[in-house]
C-alpha cells in the first residue's frame, strides 16, 4: 500500500512539474477561503454546473440519432423515444434539464438580488453571469426548434418574425435568421449548428471566466460582509473556511436532493402537465396549419407577456429586450452602501417583493390566451417590473438602512 501511495505522489509531482495541478486546486477548492455563515440559497450556483453537465452529457447522446432535417427530425425524435435503448430516458433527461436549468438560475439571480451580490467589487462578476443568462435564452430557444413539432416551428416562426419589427433592417434581419423566407429546412440546420456546437462553447467558457472572477473578489455571503477585511495574523479571513471539504460536502448533499426531485420528474412527469414539454409538440410540425394558441416554453413566459402588453410590435420588441438587459446595470443603479436585504431598510423590500410578484404574475399571463382583462394586467405589472429598476437609484439611496456588522453572524 505504501508503495501505490509513494507512486501516486510521484505521478503528482510529475504532473505538477508540467502542470500547475496542484496549485489550481488550492487556489479554487483547498486553500479558497468561502464565508462561513453561506445558507440554503447559495446551492444553487453548484448546481447550476451539475445541470450544465447533465445537458451537455445528454445533449451528445441525443445528436447521435437525431437528424437535423425537415423531413427526418420529428421522425427521429420518435426514434430516439421509441427504439433506441434508454433514448426516452435520455430525452426527457435534457428536456427536463432544460427547464430545471432555468429554475436553478433564476433562484441563483434571486439570491444575488437578495444579498446584492453584484455590489461593488462584484460588478464584472455579475455581468458574467448576465451574459451566460442571456445565451442560455438563446440555446433554450434555438434546441426548442428542433424537435420539430408544431409548437417548436410556430413558436420560431413567431419569434423571428419579431426581428422583421426593427426600423430599416427588419425584414432582411429576419430573413438572415431563418435563411428562408419562411420556416425551413434551412433554419433548422443553423439552428442545431448554434445549439451543439457555437453556443455551448461561449457557455462554456463564461461560466470559467464567472468562477476565475467570483474567486479573484471572493464569494458574498447573507451579511453582505466582506471576510477579506478581517484576517488573522496568518493571512486567513476570520470569518472564512476553506471551500474543500466543507462546502463540497455541502454542495454533494444538495446535490444528491436535487436529483432525487429530477429523477422523480424525469421517470413520473417529464411533461409537467405540459409545461416542460407542450402537447402540441407531440405532432408533427405543419405549416399550413397554425395552433389555436402560441405560447413559448415557461422561463420565456414572463418577458413574453411584456411584448403582448405593448400595442406597437416595435415597442413590444424594445420592451421585451430592456426586460433583459436591465438586469446588466443593477450594480450601478443600486446606490446603496448596503448589500444584504438583511439590513435594507423597507424601501428595497418592498419594491423587490413588487418585483416578485410581477415577474410570477407575468410568466403565468405569458402562458394564457391574449384577452381583454389579461392585456390590461400584464401591462400593470409589467409597469411594477420597469419601476423597480428605473426607480432603483432613489428608493435605495433614500432608504432606511441598517448598521452592517464587521464580522458575519454565524448561529
Amino acid at each position: 500500500m505504501k508503495t501505490v501511495v509513494k507512486y501516486l505522489y510521484g505521478f503528482r509531482d510529475w504532473i505538477d512539474a508540467r502542470f500547475p495541478l496542484t496549485k489550481q486546486w488550492n487556489e479554487h477548492l483547498a486553500k479558497y477561503y468561502a464565508p462561513k455563515n453561506f445558507n440554503f440559497w447559495y446551492f444553487f450556483g453548484s448546481l447550476a454546473l451539475v445541470v450544465l453537465v447533465i445537458q451537455i452529457v445528454t445533449g451528445i447522446w441525443l445528436t447521435m440519432n437525431y437528424k437535423p432535417a425537415a423531413d427526418l427530425a420529428f421522425a427521429s425524435v420518435e426514434y430516439i423515444m421509441r427504439d433506441v435503448e434508454w433514448g426516452w430516458w435520455i430525452r426527457y433527461m435534457h428536456s427536463t434539464g432544460s427547464s430545471a436549468f432555468f429554475i436553478v438560475i433564476y433562484l441563483h439571480m434571486y439570491r444575488g438580488m437578495l444579498y446584492g451580490s453584484y455590489k461593488q467589487p462584484r460588478e464584472l462578476l455579475w455581468v458574467f453571469g448576465m451574459f451566460i443568462y442571456l445565451l442560455l435564452m438563446a440555446e433554450a430557444f434555438f434546441g426548442y426548434l428542433l424537435p420539430w413539432g408544431q409548437m417548436s416551428y410556430w413558436g420560431a416562426q413567431v419569434i423571428i418574425s419579431l426581428f422583421a419589427a426593427v426600423p430599416v433592417v427588419g425584414d432582411e434581419l429576419a430573413l438572415w435568421i431563418r435563411g428562408d423566407f419562411v420556416v425551413s429546412d434551412v433554419t433548422l440546420n443553423r439552428f442545431f449548428a448554434f445549439h451543439v456546437i457555437a453556443l455551448p462553447l461561449l457557455i462554456c467558457g463564461l461560466v470559467v471566466a464567472h468562477i476565475l472572477a467570483l474567486h479573484e473578489v471572493g464569494s458574498n455571503n447573507p451579511d453582505g460582509v466582506e471576510i477579506k477585511n478581517n484576517k488573522g495574523a496568518d493571512g486567513i479571513p476570520l470569518d472564512g473556511i476553506p471551500f474543500h471539504p466543507y462546502y463540497t460536502v455541502k454542495d454533494i448533499v444538495a446535490t444528491v436532493v436535487f436529483l432525487i426531485i429530477f429523477a422523480a420528474v424525469v421517470f413520473f412527469a417529464p411533461e409537467m402537465g405540459g409545461y416542460f414539454l407542450e402537447h402540441a409538440n407531440f405532432v408533427p410540425a405543419d405549416p399550413l396549419k397554425t395552433p389555436d394558441h402560441i405560447a413559448p416554453v415557461w422561463y420565456f413566459t414572463p418577458f413574453y407577456a411584456i411584448l403582448r402588453a405593448v400595442p406597437n410590435q416595435l415597442g413590444g420588441v424594445v420592451a421585451m429586450g430592456m426586460a433583459t438587459t436591465l438586469f446588466f446595470f443593477l450594480p450601478w443603479l443600486d446606490r446603496s452602501p448596503v448589500k444584504s436585504i438583511r439590513y435594507r431598510g423597507w424601501k428595497y423590500k418592498t419594491a423587490l417583493a413588487a418585483f416578485t410578484v410581477s415577474f410570477l404574475v407575468l410568466g403565468w399571463l405569458g402562458m394564457q390566451a391574449s384577452t381583454v382583462t389579461y392585456t390590461w394586467m400584464s401591462r400593470f405589472f409589467a409597469t411594477v417590473y420597469f419601476l423597480f429598476f428605473l426607480l432603483m437609484p432613489y428608493y435605495t439611496s433614500t432608504d432606511n438602512d441598517k448598521i452592517v456588522p464587521d464580522r458575519v453572524n454565524y448561529p
